[in-house]
């Protein structure tokens, strides 16, 4: 026996969450973290107040419902939902945070002055401004009936520490004015509020002599440098999920049978934020005013000595199967078929994917499913392009398509950046954020799991992925070899540092993301099997090697334990390199000694790199 044992008496010990998409749980707080904080950082360069979206537990709601109850515990709530928002403020320096509707536990969390005041500033020294979610303040009295008045959504909400109500004043206007007069809520409250407001406005200047609002002028907002950006972007996030006979890259004369209904629509690229889905769906009549290239329209420009014949085959979420006939007859005159497939993204029902558009399990909308069992049945070589807000089981009753290509929701670029990749002049290089089911039923699952959430003799049920986390192909190959690693007994507050060197022996420059994983075997509570502590991109040209060296911390090792304190534990813990959280290539065994050791709010949360070349 290794670990104490305490008593528990938990206390809130902190993601930047993918906006109005709780449909999978976003169990992956380091990768969250470490994006979400590059993305802040560069807001606040620009004198950009950042802010923070939604503090806490939005994205964790029950069921996968938007705006359900968060039923995580305690434990999971500091080391998984939380981690990402400390990440950054600490390190990306966010000004300010939005509290999310949600309640966890019972308490919503605008009304959570443990959360908002005693976590948030009296742990972690926040002093910038708490902003509410849209109608969140008044969302008490009306969704959670923890207030009967204003008013008194207005008390709560700045006694936890909401600071500005937003869009527009229901409850922080004159039903509060009343209630100060009244004695009801107390004026110190609306004095702390309006303070952090003006000291903010002060920092950018808006409260300068002499400033004034610039007079409005024509901005370019999709000038040629961002769309440069944006294509990089988009060829950088596409997944090769599977090739295993080669089809891809796709031949350039050969003859190739375009389907599905995301293949010519321009809005398969966008998410439910981007401006064309979310305001220019209510205007139809009105043009886009950018331009965003099919995926149809690249592959053509792709590949002009192909023949490339379409046909849309059904819609997104109709059931109507009439074109299914033309689509198999297609399909039998081809040399390969591309099934584009996915989703439309919208709000509260109007798409597929997208805020309040939830689903009951993660099959393919509409008949897309049953489009696809039609061409699989041909027995012509299917590439499957998934364009989509969500991970879809992609396993179908008459088989695995030939080839399985990701993208979710790619951008203005996005079309160019897919047929690249379908093409081969772009050498495929993202890596799954989310793991991709076996089946569609069975969710929400990540592979955050403890051993009692992984496959097991005492269920029928294996959640296993058919695509794991972190997991992505390339047409280039690359080996592993040369790992090190430094002295393997250290104390709890010590340090440990683990190498290896990653050749490109195929013929093209690809890119290799090197993963470092935890496993804790034995803790004094429950640990995730594996958990994502590192990783590094690195860009290789034919034959290239470069040597990456991962400096890992004990306190990347820390928990919640029983207390509710952050902890690092003496005893045996695993480093594993891997090109997924299944793909392990190499396992440094080390030894933890001395005393537990209690962390505080200057931990370190993020595991320091170094790359050297090779040759």
């Amino acid at each position: 026996m290794r670990r104490r044992l305490e008593e528990p008496n938990f206390w809130y010990v902190a993601t930047v969450t993918p906006d109005g998409a709780p449909h999978v749980t976003p169990m992956w707080p380091y990768l969250v973290g470490t994006i979400g904080t590059a993305y802040v950082r560069g807001l606040e360069s620009a004198g950009i107040v950042a802010t923070l979206k939604h503090f806490a537990g939005y994205s964790s709601s029950a069921g996968a419902r938007n705006l359900a109850p968060v039923r995580a515990g305690r434990r999971e709530f500091a080391d998984v939902t939380l981690p990402p928002f400390e990440m950054a403020l600490r390190e990306g320096g966010a000004r300010s945070l939005m509290a999310a509707y949600t309640e966890t536990d019972g308490v919503p969390a605008s009304a959570d002055p443990r959360l908002l005041t005693g976590l948030l500033r009296e742990e972690w020294g926040f002093t910038g401004t708490v902003v509410a979610d849209y109608f969140g303040i008044d969302f008490l009295r009306t969704l959670h009936r923890v207030a009967e008045t204003p008013a008194e959504s207005a008390h709560l909400a700045l006694a936890a520490g909401v600071d500005v109500e937003l869009p527009t004043l229901k409850c922080y206007g004159d039903d509060l004015v009343a209630a100060v007069r009244e004695g009801y809520v107390a004026e110190s409250l609306v004095d702390r509020a309006a303070r952090r407001v003006l000291l903010q406005k002060c920092e950018l200047g808006l409260l300068d002599e002499g400033w004034h609002s610039p007079a409005p002028q024509s901005v370019d907002l999709d000038p040629a440098e961002n769309r440069v950006l944006a294509r990089r972007l988009a060829e950088e996030s596409v997944v090769l999920l599977d090739n295993p006979d080669g089809v891809l890259p796709l031949s350039p004369d050969a003859r190739i049978a375009v389907f599905g209904p995301r293949a010519s629509d321009a809005l398969a690229m966008l998410g439910c934020y981007s401006f064309p889905a979310h305001v220019g769906a209510q205007h139809p009549d009105v043009p886009t005013g950018i331009a965003i290239p099919t995926l149809l329209e690249a592959l053509r420009d792709e590949l002009p000595h192909a023949k490339i014949v379409f046909t849309e085959g059904c819609g997104v979420s109709d059931p109507d199967t009439s074109g299914f006939a033309e689509a198999v007859a297609r399909a039998s005159e081809a040399d390969v078929c591309v099934a584009v497939l996915g989703d439309r993204s919208g709000l509260f029902g109007r798409g597929t994917s997208g805020e309040g558009c939830d689903v009951p399990d993660l099959a393919l909308p509409g008949v897309q499913g049953e489009l696809l069992d039609a061409l699989l049945a041909t027995g012509v070589p299917v590439v499957l392009v998934l364009l989509t807000g969500r991970p879809y089981a992609p396993v179908r009753p008459h088989g695995r398509p030939a080839a399985v290509v990701q993208a979710f929701f790619p951008g203005e670029e996005g079309g160019p950046a897919v047929a690249g990749v379908l093409t081969g002049r772009v050498n495929p290089s993202g890596r799954l954020p989310v793991s991709v089911p076996r089946m569609p039923g069975g969710q929400p699952w990540t592979y955050l799991q403890p051993p009692l959430g992984l496959a097991g003799e005492v269920s029928s049920l294996d959640p296993t992925p058919l695509y794991p986390f972190g997991h992505g192909l390339s047409y280039t190959r690359f080996v592993w070899d040369g790992f090190t690693g430094t002295e393997p007994v250290i104390g709890t507050d010590g340090s440990y540092d683990l190498s290896v060197t990653v050749r490109n022996t195929g013929s093209r420059r690809g890119a290799e993301v090197v993963q470092l994983y935890l496993h804790d075997p034995v803790a004094s509570v429950t640990r995730p099997d594996v958990r994502l502590i590192g990783y590094r991109r690195l860009e290789l040209d034919p034959g290239e090697s470069h040597r990456v060296t991962f400096r890992f911390h004990t306190d990347l090792s820390a928990f919640t334990g029983r207390t509710g304190a952050r902890i690092v534990e003496p005893g045996a813990l695993e480093l594993r390199l891997a090109a997924s959280s299944r793909d392990v290539r190499h396992t440094a065994r080390l030894t933890l000694t001395g005393p537990v050791r209690d962390l505080g709010p200057d931990r370190r949360l993020h595991c320091e790199t170094e790359v050297s070349t090779n040759g």
